[in-house]
């Protein structure tokens, strides 16, 4: 069964949501979107395919949402768009594509509600939560 996750292995979330992928026994393919960032096409069908808006995806921390005044409503989803694909560090992650769906999964536990095999049992996070996925 094909998976993908959009991943930034110096994220814990993301850490985490592929941690869990693996607990359920799937490999997926591995997509480190900061050095492979997605195509324009291919990042608006993700976000349509999540049922989210442009905006949504957008990560402030640790990027340049402030400097480029990306609270400011009057950038319209093409130039977030634009300003995603310069700076792939503003695509919030990890995303997580299955045959069951595609989710931002923040936290990342949201990735069981879409994996084939969620019964991933007790799963402690890297900060020591833990989750029952029995």
């Amino acid at each position: 069964m094909a998976i993908e996750i959009y991943h930034n292995p110096a994220c814990g979330t993301s850490r985490n949501t592929l941690a869990m992928i693996r607990r359920s026994g799937e490999e997926p393919t591995i997509i480190e979107y900061l050095k492979t960032p997605p195509t324009r096409k291919k990042l608006k069908a993700l976000i349509a395919a999540m049922g989210m808006s442009t905006r949504a995806l957008l990560r402030e921390k640790g990027t340049p949402y402030a400097e480029l005044r990306l609270a400011d409503p009057k950038w319209s989803d093409g130039e977030l768009l634009d300003f995603m694909l310069a700076h792939p560090i503003l695509i919030n992650r990890p995303i997580v594509v299955t045959p069951l769906g595609v989710k931002l999964c923040r936290p990342s536990e949201l990735v069981l509600s879409i994996l084939p095999n969620p019964h991933i049992g007790r799963f402690v996070k890297e900060d020591g939560e833990v989750v029952e996925a029995l």
